[in-house]
């Protein structure tokens, strides 16, 4: 079979084809930015159950999945809401932080820059950075805590508690502040201690 190009065509071809010179390192630098495979996602919601009940949902605004196959991770560059569940479907405690991480493979979650943890009971968690592993069902670091419970509030170094946070321990408490809950009225003098 014979094909018979224009001469047009030809040239056009020649042309492009001679044009086009890719230096090889740019090339490989161009396909590893690409080989990472990042999806991003906005307003996320992430459920997680067990037995068809919500154990825990992980929402934020910005979601970057990378789809590496050794480590897939997730992050939520902007903000990170966590609400643990129990088995009756009521909220037990809730995380936030301005920042994310979650390692699929590893069941680990870290979250950090300005790190709250809320129980039900009352009790308030705030540090730097918190570690949340599913595999172990424990919250904890090693960072600097202050922790926050009706009548007093406690600090130290190191924290580790059920993700419920029903349990609790800090590792290297440095002391606690009793806090008198009788507040003075608006413009008034406090309250006197007789």
């Amino acid at each position: 079979m014979k094909v018979c190009l224009p001469g047009a065509w030809v040239l056009a071809c020649c042309l492009l084809t001679g044009a086009c010179v890719n230096d090889i390192e740019e090339v490989e630098e161009l396909v590893a930015q690409y080989d990472a495979e990042v999806e991003t996602a906005y307003d996320v919601e992430i459920l997680y159950s067990d037995s068809a009940r919500v154990m825990v949902r992980i929402t934020g605004p910005k979601l970057l999945f990378y789809l590496d196959a050794k480590d897939p991770r997730q992050e939520f560059p902007d903000f990170v809401k966590v609400e643990f569940f129990d088995r009756q479907q009521q909220v037990t405690s809730t995380l936030t932080a301005k920042y994310g991480l979650r390692y699929a493979k590893r069941d680990l979650v870290i979250a950090r820059d300005s790190v709250v943890l809320l129980s039900e009971d009352g009790n308030r968690l705030e540090t730097e950075e918190l570690i949340w592993s599913d595999r172990e069902d424990r919250i904890y670091t090693d960072h600097f805590v202050v922790i926050q419970r009706p009548g007093e509030i406690l600090y130290g170094r190191g924290f580790e508690a059920t993700e419920d946070f029903t349990q609790w321990r800090i590792l290297a408490p440095e002391g606690h502040i009793l806090v008198d809950k009788r507040q003075p009225e608006a413009g008034g003098a406090p309250p006197s201690l007789d």
